[in-house]
């Protein structure tokens, strides 16, 4: 089968005045496409490099895959960003990996995920979103209340992914230093930005391969190497894991907590109608899993994403991942059951 890559690469670029450093976080590098490729092309499939934008545009209308392996992130800000490959691909006819339009518009949307996620009956923290536009400062002061006027609170763009906009001085421990951080981030980020009850538990990740129903992979605690009360999962400890957190995979968890939070995530899952893959967020807090995010495009990167290093420490190999992955969406194409050759 010829399969297709859709994704979208850093670029060696300059710093760019009017941008965030992090700008292309959620962006993949050529060691990853090639891993993904190699994992394929030893499935013997017929491996195409696709990209993005035009160029991915044109390829497919010269000479379309038969199956497209869909990691592409979009371009620029746009809270549907994430959306604009499988939608091309859909009307095209040709099939792909992972979850649909609707999904990866609503979950790269945080505060529309988590109304869906609080409707279906699982815990999110309490938040309020201040628009671009607004005065943060009467803004804040009419909708604190949402959140108890609790703090610390945690402050993140609201729409982007890959911890984008999250760093250190995004944990406010006063009312009078939120406007500042707000603004900040709204400058940098140009979207709306969400206020969130912080909470101090246990930050656990949650990974899920297949459909009808889906496996979970592991459940990975990322634990602090200091400072475990203030610890939030920011891009500077992202950057700097190997140094700054652990990764505990099985989650040492209480039997009890461990089924609340695979209950947890597969509601979400399901909520929001994630396919084939997805890597799920969350935070305990008395006993009950908190929903952070959901990532149904998670990181590939074979050295240091997430659900690599989680599926790794569960006994997986890179290339049953990808293989998973990739037969989980044939099987809801085709109908065909689920049958890795990796192990």
């Amino acid at each position: 089968m010829k399969i297709g890559i859709t994704y979208d690469l850093k670029a060696d670029l300059p710093a760019v005045p009017d941008l965030p450093d992090d700008f292309q976080e959620e962006f993949d590098s050529p060691t990853t496409i090639e891993a993904i490729a190699r994992v394929l092309r030893d499935l013997a499939h017929d491996v195409c490099k696709l990209g993005d934008g035009r160029e991915l545009l044109q390829q497919l209308l010269d000479e379309p895959p038969d199956f497209v392996f869909n990691i592409a992130e979009g371009q620029g800000i746009a809270r549907s960003r994430e959306a604009r490959v499988p939608a091309v691909l859909e009307m095209l006819g040709i099939p792909y990996t992972g979850s649909d339009p609707l999904t990866l518009a609503v979950t790269l949307d945080k505060d529309c995920a988590k109304r869906l996620v609080a409707s279906a009956g699982v815990a999110v923290p309490r938040s309020c979103l201040i628009d671009p536009d607004e005065d943060a400062v009467p803004a804040l002061a009419k909708r604190l209340s949402s959140i108890g006027r609790r703090f610390p609170v945690i402050v993140k763009p609201a729409w982007e992914g890959s911890s984008k906009g999250i760093r250190g001085k995004c944990l406010v421990d006063r009312p009078e230093d939120l406007p500042a951080v707000v603004e900040s981030l709204r400058q940098d980020h140009r979207q709306p930005v969400l206020v969130e009850e912080f909470i101090a538990g246990d930050e656990v990740t949650v990974g899920m391969v297949g459909n009808d129903p889906p496996q979970i992979v592991g459940i990975m605690r990322i634990v602090p190497r200091k400072d475990p009360e203030r610890f939030i999962y920011s891009l500077e400890v992202k950057r700097d894991w190997e140094s700054r957190v652990s990764y505990e995979c099985p989650a040492q968890l209480p039997s009890r907590l461990t089924r609340a939070v695979e209950e947890a995530a597969l509601t979400v899952y399901r909520a929001l109608g994630c396919r084939d893959v997805s890597r799920i967020d969350f935070r305990f807090r008395d006993g009950v899993p908190y929903f952070l995010e959901v990532n149904p495009l998670p990181g590939l990167n074979p050295e240091s994403s997430d659900l690599v290093i989680l599926a790794q420490k569960s006994g997986w190999t890179y290339e049953r991942l990808i293989e998973s992955i990739l037969e989980a969406a044939i099987q809801r194409e085709q109908g065909r059951p689920l049958v890795t050759r990796f192990v």
